[in-house]
């Protein structure tokens, strides 16, 4: 008895999977726009008060004497602040998990197509991951630069232009990758059971969704 042959599958490019997430997300681009914005405004926060931390450091270390004074032993993330920094992220992670189920649902005949044609789950996981993931790197890279800029102009109007002598720059840009980082993270843990929902997706029950 001949055994049937099973034709080699084709995989398709990395680039290809690129191409087909930014489509997507320009035809629901409402969506994304709302989860990139919670992504950003949740980074923006972290942001925010990595950079108030660096920035008094930096004073209570090469500061005016008498801000040196102010600021002496009262530097550092403190309880409370990490507590908000880890609220706001587990925030950001439920609505990120929240807009990738919607997305899921609005999406069931597109993924029952795509499986009925051969798509293999990994490959549907990874087209919701790098989606999720882009939103992420740009949500993030918004609110690095409102959370930096924001607090600079805070610290700016408190301890005035002595901040331009002792600015860390260094620090400020490793901070603002760090929390780049951190939101692509979250984009993607957020974004992981609903990718595994849309990949263990029967075809035939999503091709009988209704619109």
């Amino acid at each position: 008895m001949v055994e049937p042959k099973i034709e080699k599958q084709i995989v398709l490019p990395l680039f290809k999977s690129i191409q087909m997430c930014i489509q997507s997300i320009r035809i629901r681009f409402g969506r994304s726009l709302i989860t990139t914005a919670g992504i950003m405004l949740a980074i923006a926060f972290v942001m925010a008060i990595f950079t108030s931390i660096t920035i008094q450091k930096a004073l209570a270390e090469r500061g005016p004497a008498d801000i040196q004074a102010e600021l002496a032993g009262a530097v550092g993330l403190k309880a409370q602040q990490l507590w908000l920094i880890s609220l706001s992220l587990l925030v950001c992670i439920v609505g990120i998990t929240n807009a990738m189920l919607m997305s899921v649902t609005e999406r069931y005949r597109e993924i029952g197509t795509m499986k009925c044609l051969g798509a293999l789950d990994s490959f549907v996981v990874r087209l919701f991951l790098i989606e999720s993931a882009f939103q992420g790197i740009m949500g993030a890279i918004g609110g690095v630069i409102l959370g930096g800029l924001g607090m600079s102009m805070v610290m700016l109007m408190r301890y005035g232009g002595a901040i331009f002598k002792i600015y860390p720059w260094g620090q400020v840009a490793m901070n603002g990758a760090i929390a780049t980082i951190i939101g692509m993270v979250l984009a993607v843990v957020g974004a992981i059971y609903p990718a595994y929902r849309a990949a263990k997706m029967v075809p035939a029950d999503a091709m009988r969704k209704e619109e």
